[in-house]
């Protein structure tokens, strides 16, 4: 029996948690307007824009971040380096008691993103290179030192970095090398901003510089 167009995006979408793009189902020769009708039909939800659900896919407890992922893809036609990252990025590796109003997304400086995008996600503009990004069940997330290094040059959050490292260590995720690494240049972050008194942001060097073996 031939294959209908709802099992080929249904073959697509298990790869992703019952979500897929508009972009992924055109390379699969599936037209935009196709995944309009049967969002009509009830066949398919639309999540965001260019992101789709397959209708009663059962739902997964990481549906919103592979949402955020999918939707940056779609949204732009360059490098589709993206990863969740700074204090989403804690949350995922289970290294800080932080719970992000909103989903953090890294994407590349030169992205040429829709102008509107959901409200819910938050987006942060870094070239990443492949050895900052590790995997957390299947989607892209900043490494553990990355995600440190990135929270603490936007919020200067001390306490929160020092935590994510007591944690990291504990887990196995840094070696006491690197943590000791990210200790002092929190301690030489906090110093610098002790003394700063024109409310500029402390520059925080790049951590692909700074890594640690």
């Amino acid at each position: 029996m031939p294959r209908t167009r709802m099992d080929e995006l249904y073959a697509l979408a298990e790869e992703h948690d019952g979500l897929l793009t508009s972009k992924e189902a055109r390379a699969l020769g599936i037209q935009d307007s196709v995944l309009v009708r049967l969002a009509q039909r009830g066949r398919l939800e639309r999540m965001s824009r260019g992101v789709y659900r397959i209708a009663h896919y059962p739902a997964d407890r990481l549906a919103q971040y592979r949402e955020a992922v999918l939707w940056a893809r779609a949204s732009h036609h360059g490098e589709e380096r993206v990863a969740l990252s700074h204090e989403t990025a804690l949350l995922l590796h289970g290294i800080s008691d932080v719970n992000p109003s909103r989903v953090h997304l890294t994407v590349p400086k030169a992205a040429r993103l829709r102008r509107e995008h959901p409200e819910w996600i938050m987006i942060h503009r870094a070239n990443l290179t492949g050895e900052e990004i590790s995997q957390h069940e299947g989607m892209p997330v900043t490494t553990v030192e990355r995600s440190i290094m990135d929270v603490l040059s936007t919020t200067h959050r001390t306490d929160i970095a020092r935590q994510a490292i007591t944690d990291a260590l504990r887990e196995g995720l840094l070696s006491t090398a690197q943590a000791s690494g990210l200790r002092n240049i929190i301690n030489r972050s906090a110093h610098d901003l002790s003394l700063s008194t024109n409310g500029s942001k402390v520059k925080i060097h790049d951590s692909s510089a700074s890594r640690t073996s």
